[in-house]
């Protein structure tokens, strides 16, 4: 019997990618850069915001144009965090399904903690018990160090977990947890490379995610 989930969410609860995009091409317009395309940036998003500025800009940028261009992404990152980014479709009644049920409910991100606070706060109010996003000093996914904080402030133990993500990184998270891998496939990664990186099990639709409780 599971008594709690934990969600990541770029991919996963929200659809994001055009304002990430946006931003990250406001970065590079100020240092008149081609912009990047959409699939691009879904490639490049996961593993922090900084790895996507790297990943962004051309090979072999130095640390300090890095720094400079994170900078510019972070600030207007912060000031376009609605332009287009919605939840799934289906994802606002399944947590509202999960809250009456008593299913406790946690958020883990690789995205900056203050925009994840902010995005929990504007789409998900009175549905989500723990938020956690990138901490200075404590690992990214797929380290489970993070992962872990979030089962203790919910009091639950790993065989009583639902992890679930869209990504490799996501499924590697969940096995180092040691808890169940879900694999969502409308994210932003392939059904592959959730299969590829361990996933327990998939789910094509939000709603399928009750029946694995």
């Amino acid at each position: 019997m599971k008594t709690t989930i934990i969600f990541d969410l770029d991919g996963t609860l929200l659809n994001t990618l055009g304002d990430l995009r946006g931003a990250a091409n406001y970065a590079l317009r100020l240092r008149n850069l081609p912009p990047r395309t959409t699939e691009e940036v879904r490639r490049f998003v996961g593993n922090g915001v900084r790895n996507l500025m790297r990943r962004c800009l051309p090979a072999g940028s130095s640390d300090e144009e890095i720094d400079a261009a994170l900078a510019d992404f972070k600030k207007y990152y912060a000031e376009h965090l609605y332009d287009t980014t919605v939840p799934y479709d289906g994802i606002q009644e399944l947590l509202s399904i999960l809250r009456k049920r008593g299913i406790k409910v946690g958020v883990l991100s690789n995205k900056l903690n203050s925009a994840t606070q902010a995005l929990i706060r504007h789409f998900f109010r009175g549905k989500v018990d723990v938020v956690f996003g990138e901490h200075s000093g404590i690992p990214r996914k797929p380290d489970p160090t993070s992962c872990r904080m979030i089962m203790e402030q919910l009091g639950a133990k790993p065989e009583e977990v639902l992890y679930i993500g869209d990504s490799g990184v996501d499924m590697n998270t969940a096995r180092n947890a040691g808890l169940t891998a879900v694999g969502v496939t409308w994210g932003f990664r392939s059904r592959e490379e959730l299969i590829d990186n361990g996933a327990d099990l998939l789910a094509d639709l939000p709603v399928q995610i009750l029946m694995m409780l």
